[in-house]
């Protein structure tokens, strides 16, 4: 999937939406954080953009918003699998969606449609749908990005017996 995806970077007007965030140190910190198995919170968020800014993008919806909203939806800067009483992070599934939009506020200079796009990207595990056919899109990649993930570390695991209880 992450090889597949590494056509973004050929992707000039993709680029030009994202390139900011991309470069920027504060973005680079998700890198450093695992996602799915061995999938890094960059390398997840970055597959989900791309994912909703083609989609969008052949949909004639605002891409440029949702490609910026995709790469900063799990942007909470902490890893999640560390205690509750380290991270601050208690019902990290429920919670984080607000607190990568407060940071996106915080670091890069989001629309309030952005934000939104964020903060309603876990649904239906939280209670707020997308408002937006865009927000739509993020949640349905994110989802579609994740369980791609989750099947490629479950292969590695069954493959190698690496992880295996």
């Amino acid at each position: 999937m992450v090889d597949r995806m590494k056509e973004y970077l050929k992707d000039i007007e993709y680029m030009e939406c994202v390139k900011d965030i991309l470069c920027s140190d504060i973005f680079k910190k998700t890198d450093e954080f695992v996602q799915h198995g061995s999938t890094s919170t960059m390398e997840h968020s970055i597959a989900v953009s791309y994912t909703t800014y083609s989609v969008c993008k052949k949909l004639n919806l605002n891409y440029k918003s949702a490609a910026r909203a995709a790469l900063l939806h799990d942007f909470y800067l902490y890893d999640w699998h560390r205690p509750v009483k380290e991270t601050g992070a208690f019902l990290h599934g429920l919670t984080h969606p607000f607190k990568a939009a407060k940071n996106a506020k915080k670091y890069f200079n989001i629309t309030n449609m952005e934000a939104g796009m964020i903060k309603t990207h876990m649904f239906p595990l939280t209670p707020l749908p997308p408002l937006s056919p865009e927000g739509w899109v993020l949640t349905m990649a994110d989802k579609s990005v994740s369980i791609n993930e989750i099947i490629k570390n479950m292969k590695k695991i069954t493959r190698t017996g690496e992880g295996a209880v």
